[in-house]
């Protein structure tokens, strides 16, 4: 059976996910969760929501997904272990420094792995596996036929619904680079969704269109039975910050699809594709999943919800807009003019005699408190009858077996939800000769099971002798099994194995001698390095190619997974890792020493994330010596997708090497530029920083805790800017290559 598993922010839209059908839901904790706005659950809101969830038969997973740093590893652990004994069911985890700490000393708790892994490659589920991880969530960018044709022994999930993030895989440093507020931690600031316009040589591309960045929203109903026909176990719907009616619904329409694939009625599954129109929807695509192309993955009109047609402006004064309807409006919906124009709960609504009222279906006329002309297209954004329907919970009962015998002495009642039985006995009494006891009678009895969450699915009432029980007594036998049952199901939980760390894992490879690396775009930049460098990475495959004979030649991968068989590749995700590269990328997001420990099994060379304050590589530093590279200098990637903003807005004459031809940027609403940068072989689309980020200078403090290894990154720069961070960096080596060789000296040993 596939499972439908369902976002959910706070313990209202818990209960509208759990009795509207979902089979499991997904939430987070006040921390270490990917959604730090969200309402997210305390301690004690964490408790009640699974003890809610488990009553139902309903699984609770814990976002446990931001990276963590190296001061944070202790409190991590002891939230996990909490939760574990709370009873959660399994943890999303993203950093695979806790995947490996939590496979020592907590082997039994269910780990999943987060998209934000860049779960992208067959190869690189191999590593997850070796995690002792029981679910992997796939990549958005991911076609369902390649999900399909991976195997594994862990189970697929994949997200079927909702917002899609721009950057593959949700891995993003826009935010975090840009103000401070880490996508890895929690705390997006969604600049997607910010207006950009294009620059093309630079000179602005003439366009209507504002945000080039901003998704449509992901919906498969159309193409449900193919994701229900696949190997995925766990279909994933989006939106944790959402209301508790989106959830409602959208768990809804997606449970009855569910049901109508597995032979059940399907109920209404066109009434609620309408009803989420209004209640959120930025447009909708069936996304990568399904091999969607530019133009049905971006709304480029509007990053806002869009809500549903509703009529037009007629007529505007100083103190009204008179709109004419093509749908009802009712007073408390809410509205916008014009798509991009912002929007208004229709407090006070009138008809054209200016009259108020409740409801109007022809025409109505509403206080000027909007941006509004004649001809103005109007939107109904939200729908308070929508609304107040799904803020009604339906009822969900779990289906109960009750027997009933008796051996003589004892009345015996078994109740069971199918794995739990709770068994209870009463003496028998006989009552009075004037009462009659039948066995319809206490059929009726334990049937009365009122506002519990039980229905009985089937009664059986063993050999019977008229008057042997009090209905006093058969009533508080019901009871207090019932009462049983609950509070087994409440506090389900799995059995608790923690373990001593077994110590520390990782390979002391730390060498004194000092390397110096340098990543490229083009021959020129490699020309000009070639002397002054230990090893150079090479974005572009066909440049690697003409050099790779040159052991100082790397292949810098392409994020996504290409089965090169390149052994001298610096490493952008897991598979090129379990391949066989030595060398790991900033990509990797390494920010503690588990993550150091766990990696150094396969590479000898980890560059840390360029996320780490220096007071977080101090502690990483100083809990051993590590042989890692550090960023010195860099116009640093924000963001890699599968979406090309040159092609949608651009590309009038649908040449898509426009890009090789010309130099394109995203200008932000300050005026800021990010450079863009086309990865053809593999269609992908790079976006740099507006600004360079310099750090050689810190050269002396880095390589005081340790660090030997240094890279800068040529991006964009001329010529003669390359000639000075060449001289300026390589006669900071010198001198401490003369401090290493004056070291080796003294002390004979190198």
């Amino acid at each position: 059976m596939k499972e439908l598993l369902v976002p959910v922010g706070n313990m209202d839209s818990l209960k509208a996910a759990v009795m509207n059908g979902a089979d499991a839901i997904y939430l987070g904790g006040k921390r270490f969760g990917a959604r730090a706005f969200a309402g997210n659950f305390n301690d004690e809101e964490m408790i009640s929501a699974i003890h809610f969830a488990h009553l139902y038969g309903v699984k609770i997973y814990v976002t446990v997904n931001t990276v963590v740093f190296e001061s944070e590893l202790e409190d991590v652990y002891n939230y996990c272990l909490f939760l574990h004994k709370t009873g959660v069911d399994a943890l999303i985890v993203q950093d695979l420094g806790l995947m490996s700490l939590l496979k020592r000393r907590l082997p039994n708790l269910e780990i999943h792995a987060s998209t934000q892994v860049h779960n992208v490659s067959e190869s690189g589920l191999r590593i997850l596996e070796d995690l002792n991880v029981k679910r992997v969530v796939f990549a958005r960018e991911l076609s369902l036929a390649t999900i399909d044709s991976y195997k594994t022994s862990m189970e697929k999930e994949i997200f079927i619904h909702g917002a899609l993030c721009v950057s593959y895989s949700g891995e993003c440093l826009f935010s975090s680079v840009l103000l401070g507020r880490s996508g890895n931690r929690g705390e997006c600031a969604q600049v997607c969704r910010l207006p950009y316009k294009l620059l093309e040589n630079d000179e602005f591309v003439k366009t209507d269109s504002k945000y080039l960045l901003s998704t449509k929203e992901l919906k498969t109903v159309s193409k449900f039975k193919e994701i229900m026909d696949s190997s995925v176990k766990s279909l994933k719907i989006e939106g944790r910050m959402k209301s508790p009616e989106y959830v409602a619904c959208v768990t809804r329409l997606y449970r009855n699809l569910i049901d109508y694939y597995y032979g059940k009625d399907c109920l209404r599954v066109s009434k609620y594709e309408e009803d989420l129109k209004v209640i959120f929807n930025r447009q909708y695509t069936y996304g990568y999943l399904f091999n969607a192309t530019n133009d049905e993955i971006i709304n480029i009109h509007t990053s806002n919800h869009v809500g549903v047609h509703l009529g037009k402006v007629f007529k505007v004064t100083n103190k009204y807009i008179y709109i004419k309807l093509d749908s009802q409006l009712n007073q408390g919906d809410g509205i916008r003019i014009n798509e991009t124009n912002d929007g208004m709960i229709v407090n006070f609504l009138y008809d054209e005699s200016l009259k108020l009222t409740s409801v109007c279906k022809n025409s109505a006329v509403i206080d000027n408190k909007i941006k509004a002309s004649v001809g103005d297209s109007v939107n109904k954004t939200s729908d308070i009858t929508i609304i107040n329907k799904y803020r009604e919970l339906p009822v969900r009962k779990v289906d109960i077996d009750v027997m009933f015998t008796h051996n003589g002495n004892h009345a015996i009642l078994e109740i069971t939800d199918g794995i739990n039985v709770v068994k209870k006995e009463a003496d028998i009494v006989f009552p009075s000769k004037n009462i009659s006891i039948k066995k319809e009678d206490i059929i009726k009895q334990l049937s009365k099971l009122g506002n519990t969450p039980f229905k009985i699915a089937n009664i059986s009432v063993g050999e019977y002798e008229s008057k042997f029980i009090n209905i006093k007594d058969l009533n508080a036998i019901r009871r207090n099994a019932v009462e049983e049952l609950i509070s087994i199901r409440e506090n389900s939980k799995k059995e608790v194995i923690e373990r001593n760390d077994n110590g520390k894992m990782h390979k002391n490879s730390l060498e004194e001698k000092l390397t110096l690396s340098v990543l490229v775009r083009d021959e020129e930049q490699l020309l000009k390095c070639l002397t002054y460098f230990d090893r150079i990475y090479v974005i572009d495959r066909n440049l690697y190619n003409l050099y790779k004979d040159n052991p100082k030649i790397y292949y810098r991968g392409s994020r996504i997974y290409e089965k090169t068989n390149i052994k001298n590749i610096l490493a952008t995700e897991l598979g090129e890792i379990y391949d066989g590269a030595k060398i790991s990328d900033y990509f990797l997001n390494i920010t503690n020493h588990e993550t150091l420990d766990y990696l150094s099994k396969y590479v000898d060379i980890n560059t840390l994330s360029i996320e780490l304050e220096d007071d977080n590589i101090e502690r990483i530093m100083k809990h051993n010596n590590y042989n890692v590279e550090m960023l010195l200098y860099s116009t640093f990637e924000l963001m890699i997708t599968k979406y090309c903003p040159v092609n949608k807005v651009a590309n009038k004459d649908n040449v898509c090497t426009k890009c090789m031809k010309n130099e394109y940027k995203l200008v932000d609403r300050n005026g800021s530029k990010y450079p863009i940068k086309t990865d053809v072989l593999n269609h992908l689309t790079h976006i740099l920083d507006s600004k360079v980020t310099n750090n050689i200078e810190k050269l002396k403090y880095y390589y005081n805790l340790g660090i030997r290894n240094f890279r800068i990154e040529l991006n964009s720069e001329d010529s003669k800017e390359i000639d000075d961070h060449i001289q300026f960096i390589t006669d900071m080596f010198l001198l401490f290559l003369a401090i290493w060789f004056l070291k080796v000296t003294l002390t004979g040993n190198l």
